[in-house]
């Protein structure tokens, strides 16, 4: 059972009797990929819980596989992160560097009689595991070195003593307590025979030295979670706070992969997603604030808690997190976008500037965007010398019987004392009295000679965010074509 009201908080900042002056949480992801939804989620709930507590958020790289961490994965990861806006008040840390400081917990084990020297040979191990089968048993290490008092050798591993009997129970914050029988925890390895410290000694290492006293992380943790309870027992150390919160699921309630479109976090920028909405949907795969679904990052800050995390998977939805980015897009101040903008239209060959036009050209283009690639590819015409015209709507539309029409736009226009809606619509007004034509006769042929096609923003605010020079070349230029 979950626990709730006050006992939850007594829970969030007591432990063992003593206040918790200060909540520090941590995100400890590999390098051996690219940040992608689940671990994004994992980081943003421990920075959110850390920064409505004014707690610490501390960075962590577990680079210990060699083999598959790279350089290339790490500098992605960070970036990922630093693009979503989570910060850290402490690290990077790397295990990699904390070798010696893993070895001093493991002699302390020893020393201490917690743990012990093991030289059976993985054959032998697999041995007492079939044996452990064949007699309807869990397969496991029998603790044949236990009592033989072993030193250190080349072929020997460190073992943890576990308990023969009892049982070590997970007191869970989001799933409630789950209990495991201590007879079906081997003594597990802590230190392989090369010398190098297992996952879970360095984990709890790291998470002791560090002190780190609430750990949010995906349930797939949670087999490892009375392994490592296990070693802070043995050290007599303090148990920090657990929560596991179940995995992100794709819509056919499978774990969640490239198939259901989940992709790193670095290809949602590119795909022209906004940061805050990126961080509003991934709080909302397994948090809640009543029916509220669209939250500013101050906002959530102030309302986030570990109370209202949810039990149950949470399904990936793209259509969702477009939903969320469109009315953040909206939301935002011309400026704001500005500068992720500049991004998406540098990939499109256009070197554009945050500047008073980009900002008007912005204001145009927010209230139909999705996406940061939508508004970038609708804004190239505005950033053109020159507009194609497109085939069809050019045949359609740029006929001589409309040089009238555009011949009286570019006069008027150019001898407007203001150039300001208010006086482009009596221009329009003007045209429609001396031709008898309706206003979208005169907009549709107007619009195409501006941007090259039948679809573009509202016709007052996209002259205006055009300027009055671009606005006169552009028709003129239509009009030659026309003539031409």
């Amino acid at each position: 059972m979950v626990l709730k009201g006050s006992i939850l908080l007594y829970i969030y900042f007591y432990l063992d009797g003593e206040q918790m002056d200060t909540i520090i949480t941590r995100f400890p992801p590999s390098p051996t990929g690219y940040l992608h939804i689940g671990g994004a989620r994992t980081a943003l709930f421990n920075w959110l819980y850390a920064r409505k507590t004014k707690g610490k958020f501390i960075l962590r790289i577990e680079d210990t596989d060699a083999a598959r961490s790279t350089k290339k994965s790490l500098d992605a990861i960070l970036e990922s992160l630093e693009w979503l806006g989570i910060d850290w008040d402490e690290g990077p840390y790397f295990q990699t560097e904390r070798y010696h400081i893993y070895d001093e917990y493991i002699e302390k084990l020893i020393e201490s009689g917690s743990a012990y020297y093991c030289s059976c040979t993985p054959d032998e191990v697999n041995a007492m595991r079939e044996d452990a089968k064949a007699m309807g048993l869990k397969p496991m290490y029998n603790g044949n070195c236990r009592k033989r008092g072993l030193e250190k050798a080349d072929n020997t591993v460190v073992r943890l003593k576990t308990p023969d009997s009892g049982v070590t129970i997970v007191k869970d914050i989001v799933k409630g307590n789950t209990a495991f029988q201590n007879s079906e925890i081997d003594d597990f390895i802590i230190r392989r025979s090369d010398g190098s410290a297992m996952y879970n000694l360095a984990v709890v290492i790291d998470d002791i030295t560090m002190g780190i006293n609430t750990i949010i992380r995906g349930d797939d943790h949670l087999i490892n979670t009375p392994k490592q309870m296990l070693i802070y027992e043995a050290l007599g150390a303090d148990m920090p706070v657990f929560g596991h919160v179940p995995m992100v699921l794709g819509s056919d309630k499978s774990r969640l992969s490239k198939r259901h479109g989940a992709m790193s976090v670095g290809e949602y920028r590119k795909m022209g997603f906004l940061p805050d909405a990126m961080i509003n949907y991934l709080v909302r795969l397994g948090w809640s604030h009543g029916d509220q679904e669209f939250f500013e990052r101050d906002d959530l800050i102030d309302k986030f808690d570990l109370e209202h995390l949810g039990r149950s998977a949470s399904m990936f939805d793209t259509d969702k997190l477009i939903s969320l980015n469109s009315k953040h897009i909206q939301s935002k101040n011309p400026e704001e976008l500005a500068t992720p903008l500049l991004f998406h239209l540098k990939n499109l060959g256009i070197d554009a500037e945050n500047d008073e036009f980009t900002r008007g050209v912005i204001q145009t283009l927010q209230p139909r965007s999705k996406t940061l690639v939508e508004m970038a590819q609708s804004a190239v015409f505005y950033y053109q010398d020159t507009v194609q015209f497109d085939e069809k709507a050019a045949k359609k539309s740029l006929k001589p019987d409309i040089l009238d029409v555009l011949q009286k736009s570019a006069d008027y226009i150019e001898g407007l004392e203001n150039y300001a809606q208010e006086e482009l619509e009596t221009v329009f007004k003007k045209i429609m009295a001396e031709t008898d034509l309706k206003f979208g006769k005169i907009a549709q042929p107007l619009r195409i000679a501006i941007t090259g096609t039948t679809i573009s923003p509202g016709i007052f605010e996209m002259l205006l965010a055009l300027g009055r020079e671009k606005t006169i070349l552009r028709i003129k230029n239509a009009i030659e074509f026309i003539s031409g």
